[in-house]
């Protein structure tokens, strides 16, 4: 009998994988992170994953499962790998998604060392998307979920090949989170009606800014807005608490709508603009995962440049360097430092990386 490691989170997605894998006949055991001390600070939101509540769903689900449960203690390795990347990329002016550093340096690193320490042959998570292999040339693939309105494939590009062959995605088949709540419902699981997490789960109180400066133990300075000629509009916060194409939230009186366009990080700037400011014709990402083979020439896709964005029509070249270049002919709204661009030809994931920089004219 193989056997599987489950990662547990205590949502009803990762719940639902326990059990249908052990439907299929796995061995399973049961593994939650411990990843950050949520009781040593703000009570966490039920919006948000890994609080102690968390923690003892997963425990019930899996007793009622009768699966040996484990809780991992990964807290350092959460501070190195996401906290910390996380504030220097708001301090350097880009925008982090640290969901996806999780995703690549906790459950399929971390986790994938331990699934082999304990001879597990896969690792699985409640992740809706689809792993399938080509025959063909022997690689395997990552698909979008068939649920579209649930697909995570976005967070999932820097999977490796040898990564794909051990994981599974049972719940990437299912086409409505509604049937997946009926399976735990069915189990009488104590989570299948809870809410689904939608926020970073070390942020307690919901303000970004608020965590950054609690996290280095000083007030970021405030500075001024400007408009893209270098003219004082007002006062900013803190250059971290912006981000490309808000709109919301900027404290000032106006006399038309202006966006945030830009930062000078060296001036302590926060730079606005009209809507058309937002618009960009082209990307630089680098730290690319390529899941199926790089083009050897320019390359028409569709990319996702925030997790959730609509695929774009772009055209790819690949550097010498490995890094790459998309061209959007139709510009694509608040292209932003930091996060991810993901490639697709309809439902295939061509390959991922991290956005250096936005191009607003080429």
């Amino acid at each position: 009998m193989e056997k599987a490691l489950i990662a547990m989170s205590g949502g009803v997605d990762s719940s639902v994988a326990a059990a249908l894998m052990q439907e299929k006949g796995y061995d399973c055991i049961g593994i939650t992170m411990k990843l950050y001390d949520s009781e040593t600070g703000q009570a966490c939101r039920s919006r948000t994953c890994c609080t102690l509540e968390d923690v003892e769903d997963a425990r019930q689900v899996a007793s009622t499962l009768s699966m040996p449960f484990y809780v991992l203690n990964f807290k350092d390795d959460f501070q190195k790998k996401v906290i910390l990347p996380f504030v220097e990329t708001y301090e350097n002016g880009g925008t982090p998604n640290p969901c996806i550093r999780c995703n690549r340096f906790m459950k399929h690193d971390k986790l994938y060392q331990r699934a082999e320490e304990l001879s597990c042959s896969y690792i699985v998570t409640g992740h809706y998307a689809r792993i399938e292999k080509d025959e063909s040339s022997g690689r395997y693939l990552l698909k979008k979920a068939k649920d579209e309105k649930k697909d995570q494939s976005y967070v999932l590009y820097f999977l490796s090949q040898e990564q794909l062959a051990h994981t599974l995605f049972p719940l990437g088949e299912y086409s409505s989170k509604e049937e997946v709540r009926e399976i735990a419902d069915k189990y009488g699981f104590i989570n299948s009606d809870k809410p689904d997490s939608q926020d970073i789960c070390f942020v307690t109180n919901g303000d970004y800014g608020d965590f950054l400066e609690k996290f280095r133990g000083k007030p970021y300075p405030s500075g001024d807005f400007v408009d893209e000629n270098g003219k004082k509009l007002g006062e900013h916060r803190g250059t971290v608490r912006y981000t490309i194409g808000q709109r919301k939230g900027l404290g000032l009186s106006l006399k038309k709508p202006m966006y945030v366009s830009g930062k000078n990080i060296e001036k302590n700037q926060v730079i606005l603009s009209d809507k058309e400011g937002i618009y960009f014709e082209g990307l630089l990402a680098n730290d690319f995962n390529w899941i199926s083979l790089p083009p050897t020439e320019d390359m028409a896709v569709e990319a996702k440049t925030r997790y959730n964005g609509k695929a774009v029509p772009a055209i790819v070249s690949v550097r010498e360097n490995g890094d790459v270049f998309l061209r959007f002919p139709e510009k694509e709204r608040a292209v932003t430092k930091g996060q991810a661009v993901v490639l697709y030809d309809g439902d295939l994931v061509l390959g991922g990386g991290t956005i250096v920089e936005g191009y607003k004219k080429l």
